[in-house]
């Protein structure tokens, strides 16, 4: 397929000098990308964009200048108030200023926080949604975020706060009596606390749980239960795909329709072939999504 596609007819709108658009990137596949925001890169002077954005989709801005200003945790980065300011500096020189954020911008992702400074600042912006990985990848991986018969409510929560810590603020307790679906983000650095956490709260510690890597380039993911999901989480980090997992890792994923599935259409980003049966997982730990 042509890399310069057209949009289907539509009244698109512009992408005007002096403005600043936050635009949702997905979860990784470059087929998740909203048509909004394949418009915004199209029309973009400069893309300032995260560390997990794919490179085809950073690929479809030829003509623009790419600023990465990526957070990673454990790696030096950017602060959030350099980007603020970068941004509005950008702004000021009326240019058309695309901030590509992975999933979506207002959901884990400090797109909260960049539109308050943009606002501050006076620097006109507009929101383009994107799916969030907490949904995407795990319908991607099989597993349905609610069900009627299981999950009739589902609640979404980060594994960190803004020094890096297990939030000492949320209520843990509450959060575990809630909705019978937990989804955490950036949960694998403090799975052992979580997990610990949500034990104690009351949830069973045989619960279903999947640990899913969400990456652009190829998603970790495995299956486990909610009491030793902080040693699989562990394990986790040094496998790259569902058919790499030792054991029971291995049958959990296989199970979602993971293991062995293969890079579509010649992509190096595995998308999971749904099992004929679905497997209802209550307790999400997901990586590499959006960095609070």
């Amino acid at each position: 397929m042509s890399a310069a596609f057209p949009l289907p007819a539509h009244g698109w709108p512009l992408f005007q000098p002096g403005w600043v658009w936050l635009v949702g990137a997905g979860p990784g596949d470059p087929g998740l990308l909203t048509l909004h925001g394949l418009n915004a890169l199209r029309q973009a002077d400069v893309v300032v964009h995260d560390a997990l954005i794919n490179s085809d989709i950073l690929g479809w801005a030829p003509q623009a200048r790419h600023v990465d200003m990526g957070k990673r945790a454990g790696k030096t980065s950017a602060r959030q108030e350099e980007i603020n300011a970068h941004l509005v500096a950008l702004a000021g020189q009326g240019l058309r200023v695309l901030r590509l954020k992975g999933g979506d911008p207002y959901v884990f992702g400090r797109g909260g926080e960049e539109a308050q400074a943009l606002a501050q600042a006076g620097v006109p912006f507009r929101v383009v949604p994107g799916i969030t990985a907490g949904i995407g990848d795990l319908a991607a991986a099989g597993i349905p975020v609610t069900h009627r018969a299981h999950n009739q409510a589902v609640t979404f929560g980060t594994g960190h706060d803004q020094t890096g810590a297990s939030p000492a603020s949320l209520d843990w307790a509450a959060i575990a009596q809630g909705s019978q679906m937990l989804v955490i983000y950036m949960g694998l650095s403090h799975a052992a606390t979580i997990t610990a956490r949500l034990i104690a709260a009351g949830r069973p510690a045989d619960e279903p749980c999947a640990i899913l890597a969400c990456h652009p380039a190829q998603p970790k993911a495995g299956g486990n239960h909610l009491g030793p999901a902080a040693h699989g989480a562990a394990k986790q980090r040094h496998h790259r795909t569902g058919a790499d997992l030792p054991g029971a890792q291995r049958s959990a994923a296989r199970a979602i329709g993971l293991a062995g599935a293969g890079p579509p259409h010649g992509h190096g980003r595995r998308i999971a072939r749904p099992a004929a049966t679905v497997n209802i997982f209550k307790i999400c730990l997901a990586s590499a999504a959006p960095q609070v």
